[in-house]
Parts: structure tokens; C-alpha cells; sequence
């Protein structure tokens, strides 16, 4: 049985060029680039080029980026680190209700050490109100943190436009960009961003790498201690591999963005017309008309998520829930629950996310495969 991997929202295959890019920094450039001989150099060399190739993607200078461990710790170094460096403009801080958990369990430490949080509401399609932000601005507002595009359905949120709003303002303006990067285009200052976090394994890099862009002038507290890396923003020694591997990945994630847009636009059209031909009920969460191309969320109202997946790994089709996953029950997502007040929305949501390896006879294959897996669940409960 061949296994169809449609969750490369949680994490991408690695691609067989990133892996040949990244061996020469584990085998021949290994040294550490902070030693002065020629291993540390040529590593050096190495953590630079990709340094330079990030910020010039992002029409970004050199010196703003900083390497992480992925995109969790981007977020918090970002939203911590600044609110813990400038605590004496404000303790006013807006973000939404349905950003990733990197971001809403760091606004939730930093509730408990005193700061004031507004969580902003999104509509049906998981979008903020413009209105609702400049409403929530304050004189004591510091830091707003808006994904760029939500994990879970996909929803894009109107940056550009936020960051017009928020350049007339003292509050400095931090986005999660990782299902984002590598997909759309991304430059930081037209957007008017002043931190973007990014991750590797989204684009068929490796995990655990990562980047947080910063703007000039813009002062963290550092949230780890030890050496003087990156600036003496995040100490520790550089992942030079895996950082050489995110550059590569990043390299040809965008020479086919284009085509890949338009190949995961067939992928949603192919599923969602064999569920209306096959007479599924079924529910699309988030706009199509706005939202990322790699994801589509559906709800099959009236049946268990969890009987879902299990049935489609049983099939062999590899799936998500925007659920947090627990032995024995399913939390509703807070995604869904912030779009919509019927909770069973969520209780029978499904993600599917597109990437590397998938074609279109394969997308057929798996179309019919959750067609089979509805209808038996549906019969079930009859």
C-alpha cells in the first residue's frame, strides 16, 4: 500500500539537494564558526552566504537576521524579548485569538508577569477587523503580534495594511511567517514588519532551524545566556548545517512557488469536487479566496475526528486535526472555536496539506480513499 503523506503543514520531507548542500558542513566545513582557524572559517563562510542569501529574499540587511531553533523560539524571543526589553514604554500587548501556540503561551507567561494582553476576534474566515485593531491601541500598546497566515485553515491576514496602521504608532509590529515563507513573497519593509519569524522544516529544509528577522534599532532581551552568537542575541553555537540546508531549501522552495500554487489549487479543487460528487457532507473552514494554497480545512459534520484520522492512516492517507490530540479525547482547536460558535466544527475538522512528492494521481487516490472513509462512518452512525 502506498502511504500518501498530506500533512507538510506539520513538517516537509527533506529535499535530496538540501541533504547534498547540508553534508560538506558535517563532514568536510564542521568547525566552529566562531574559531579563528580554517574549519571555524570556512564554516563561517558557510553561516554568512546563507545569512546574506535569508535577507536579501526578505529585503532585509544582513546584520537582522538571526538564526534560531525553529520558529517557536523565534516567536518568543520576539514577543518575550522585546516585552521584557521595553517594559518602561508599556505594558499593552495585542495579538489575535487564533495565532500558533508559540505565540499565545508566550503572551499567557507574560499576562502572569503583568503585562495586558488584547486578544483580538477574527470572523468566519479566521480574519482580523481593522477596526477592531486600531480600536485596541493604546498609549501603553508596545508589541501587536499578527500571523501572517494561520496553520490551520490557512486564512492570510491583511499585513501590509497593518503595518501601514501601525507606522503612525509607537508599538512595534512582530508577524509569524512560517507556513508563509518560502511561499508567498516576503519583503519586510514594504509589509512594515519589524520582527518575522520563519522556520526551516516547512520547506523541505531540516528541522530545528530557524530565523528571526529584526529590525535596526529594534532592542531584545536575550532569553538564553551563554557565548556571544548571533550578535549576542542567541547565544549558543550556530546550526551551521542545518542553517546552510534552510538557505538551500529556501533557494528552490521559491523557483517553484508559482507552479506549486497553482498544482495545490488542483489538489483543493479535485477533493472538494469528489466530496460534492460522492454527496459528502462536509463544511470548507476559512476563505478560499484568500488563504495559503498548500492548505484546505474541511469539517465533516456529525463524525468524530479522531475515528477519522484513525481510519485514514488505516488507509494509508496521512492527515491532521487542528485539534490538540489526547489519549482518549480531542480538544476542540482554538482556531475553529474563535471562527465559529458550533463547536462540532472542530470536533470533525480535517486538514490537509500539500507539498513535495504529492501529484495528482496521488490527491485522486486519497480523494476516493476519504470518500470510502466518510460514507463507512457515516453508515455507522445510522
Amino acid at each position: 500500500m502506498e502511504r500518501i503523506y498530506l500533512d507538510h503543514a506539520a513538517t516537509s520531507p527533506m529535499h535530496p539537494e538540501v541533504f547534498q548542500a547540508m553534508k560538506p558542513f558535517f563532514e568536510t566545513y564542521f568547525g566552529n564558526p566562531s574559531s579563528i582557524h580554517h574549519f571555524g572559517r570556512e564554516a563561517r563562510r558557510g553561516l554568512d552566504e546563507a545569512r546574506e542569501f535569508i535577507a536579501q529574499k526578505i529585503n532585509a540587511r544582513f546584520d537582522e537576521i538571526v538564526f534560531t531553533s525553529g520558529g517557536t523560539e523565534a516567536d518568543n524571543l520576539a514577543i518575550l524579548g522585546y516585552a521584557f526589553a521595553n517594559n518602561d514604554k508599556g505594558n499593552h500587548l495585542i495579538t489575535t485569538k487564533i495565532e500558533h501556540h508559540a505565540v499565545l503561551h508566550a503572551f499567557q507567561h507574560l499576562e502572569k508577569s503583568g503585562y495586558s494582553v488584547t486578544y483580538l476576534d477574527v470572523n468566519e474566515h479566521g480574519e482580523i477587523s481593522m477596526e477592531d485593531l486600531e480600536n485596541a491601541l493604546t498609549d501603553e500598546t508596545i508589541l501587536v503580534s499578527i500571523m501572517f497566515g494561520n496553520n490551520e485553515v490557512g486564512s492570510i491576514q491583511p499585513i501590509e495594511e497593518i503595518g501601514r496602521v501601525l507606522a503612525a504608532h509607537q508599538t512595534v509590529f512582530h508577524t509569524d511567517a512560517v507556513q508563509v515563507f518560502g511561499s508567498e513573497q516576503i519583503d519586510v519593509n514594504q509589509l512594515g514588519v519589524d520582527l518575522l519569524a520563519a522556520s526551516g522544516h516547512k520547506i523541505n529544509g531540516p528541522n530545528g532551524t530557524g530565523f528571526l528577522y529584526i529590525r535596526q534599532g529594534i532592542h531584545l532581551a536575550s532569553l538564553q545566556y551563554g557565548g556571544e552568537q548571533e550578535r549576542k542575541r542567541r547565544s549558543g553555537t550556530e546550526n551551521v548545517p542545518a542553517i546552510v540546508g534552510m538557505q538551500k531549501a529556501l533557494e528552490l522552495a521559491l523557483k517553484e512557488s508559482e507552479r506549486r500554487k497553482l498544482l495545490y489549487t488542483q489538489f483543493k479543487e479535485i477533493l472538494l469536487t469528489s466530496f460534492e460528487q460522492e454527496m459528502i457532507n462536509f463544511k470548507v473552514n476559512g476563505n478560499q479566496e484568500q488563504a495559503l494554497s498548500h492548505i484546505l480545512n474541511v469539517s465533516f459534520p456529525g463524525l468524530n475526528v479522531e475515528s477519522i484520522l484513525m481510519n485514514l492512516d488505516l488507509d494509508g492517507v496521512a492527515v491532521s486535526s487542528g485539534s490538540a490530540c489526547t489519549a482518549g479525547s480531542i480538544d476542540p482547536s482554538h482556531v475553529l472555536t474563535s471562527m465559529f460558535n458550533d463547536k462540532n466544527r472542530s470536533h470533525s475538522a480535517v486538514r490537509f496539506s500539500f507539498g513535495l512528492g504529492n501529484d495528482l494521481a496521488q490527491i485522486e487516490e486519497a480523494a476516493q480513499k476519504v470518500v470510502n472513509v466518510m460514507k463507512r462512518l457515516e453508515s455507522q452512525i445510522k
